[in-house]
């Protein structure tokens, strides 16, 4: 009850520092802009709202990537089931905010009491279901005091994190909401074993690896990339950051063959400006640029002129790196040198060896990966020359990493089946 009253107090004095923070972050400010007047929008929205209401709360794009597979059966299976998605994050509801096959994309309310029992009230959904980690405790109690099954899907737990502290009864009751809860390995299923979480607790892994083997089946064909790329060892980074680039561009000196094709986590002006500025030594054309001058040309069997001669191509275009990681030889993962890195999966499973930087270890599929032999971690340009050369000079070594990551995404598929066949009563 005290920890209750603590939580409750904290969120409320969070808000004046969200809306502070506001006038200094453009994040921030779509945070506290998005949440004006939503829960009266939210509840005119669903007066006149009839029929079984599925909702998914995502905190950002990485959970809504785990949450999408089974938003996608929803629509196949059960499609007259209605959809609603959540975000905390601004980045995940920027990105996601039209996402097709849902029925109402909206911020998630800031989790005050009065917020979570309107908002439950006027969805009255038929099940709520979070994915990974973003559990906000009023929304939990009263989804399950109004009635409404509680999933939480993709779940990874680790020994530092507060359910399994002895000051952390408070969070230890919200798991015990669920009416199931998927974790995503067996040492995850243990620790909540150890504090007496387990009638409820099944092991189905990670709906990432069956989102991104759809991807791959569904991916793109980038003519002028396949020609920039064609009869060259070709390298693909992705999601990178400045210290990533500053790396890269300095490994590339001792590479005159490999062609380099960069896409930045963000892609705003700037940005964008910065990495032609990082690789200027190598002749870097943005994918824009070729993309226009593809227009006036025919793509041939050879590289096309707007590419003769260039050895890096920066893509300055969103919603295409999930496709990319099909041409290359070897990628390079962003992050690792920051907050941590970004999604390995989207290229491991087009059976390309990886690596990345030393900020990996939040990430299971990272370690599993390193632990297979199908990526490394790297610290410096000069690990990352040493594992590029290996790869470029001995191709049974790369065509053995790649093989490795193959089949570490093919010996991970069906977390979406066995989740669906326990909150459903069905197969898929």
């Amino acid at each position: 009850m005290l920890m209750n009253i603590f939580y409750n107090i904290g969120i409320w004095l969070c808000q004046p520092g969200i809306w502070i923070a506001s006038f200094f972050s453009r994040k921030v400010r779509l945070f506290w802009q998005g949440r004006k007047g939503l829960l009266k929008k939210i509840e005119e929205t669903f007066s006149s709202v009839s029929g079984d209401v599925v909702w998914f709360h995502c905190s950002s794009v990485g959970e809504f990537e785990q949450a999408r597979p089974l938003i996608e059966w929803y629509k196949g299976s059960l499609p007259e089931t209605k959809i609603l998605l959540t975000f905390f994050s601004p980045s995940g509801y920027e990105l996601r905010k039209n996402y097709p096959l849902a029925d109402w994309v909206f911020y998630l309310p800031l989790d005050t009491a009065s917020n979570a029992r309107r908002m439950v009230k006027a969805v009255k959904p038929k099940k709520l279901i979070f994915t990974k980690y973003d559990l906000w405790n009023n929304y939990i109690r009263q989804a399950r005091r109004q009635g409404c099954e509680l999933y939480l899907v993709s779940a990874i737990f680790r020994p530092f994190q507060s359910f399994f502290k002895w000051w952390g009864g408070f969070f230890r009751s919200m798991l015990k909401c669920f009416s199931a809860i998927f974790v995503q390995d067996e040492l995850s299923k243990d620790l909540l074993k150890s504090i007496g979480i387990k009638d409820n607790v099944i092991i189905a892994g990670d709906t990432r690896f069956d989102r991104v083997e759809k991807i791959a089946s569904e991916s793109k064909d980038f003519p002028v990339i396949e020609a920039f790329a064609k009869d060259s060892f070709t390298m693909v980074a992705g999601s990178s950051w400045l210290p990533d680039d500053e790396i890269i561009a300095e490994v590339m000196k001792n590479f005159s063959k490999v062609k380099l094709i960069v896409a930045p986590h963000e892609i705003h002006k700037e940005r964008i400006d910065k990495v032609m500025e990082v690789y200027q030594t190598y002749g870097p054309i943005k994918y824009s640029e070729i993309e226009e001058d593809a227009l006036k040309q025919t793509v041939s069997e050879s590289a096309p002129s707007f590419s003769e001669g260039k050895r890096v191509l920066v893509i300055d275009s969103i919603g295409i790196l999930s496709s990319l990681y099909r041409y290359a030889d070897f990628a390079y993962i962003g992050g690792g040198f920051g907050v941590g890195i970004h999604n390995t999966l989207e290229a491991a499973v087009y059976g390309v060896p990886l690596a990345f930087g030393p900020n990996y270890r939040k990430f299971k599929e990272a370690i599993d990966l390193i632990d297979c032999n199908g990526a490394t971690s790297v610290s410096s340009a000069s690990e990352l020359y040493q594992v590029l050369d290996n790869c470029v000079k001995d191709k049974e070594l790369r065509d053995f990493r790649a093989r490795n990551c193959r089949t570490y995404v093919e010996s991970n598929l069906g977390a979406t089946q066995k989740i669906i066949s326990v909150i459903e009563s069905t197969s898929v």
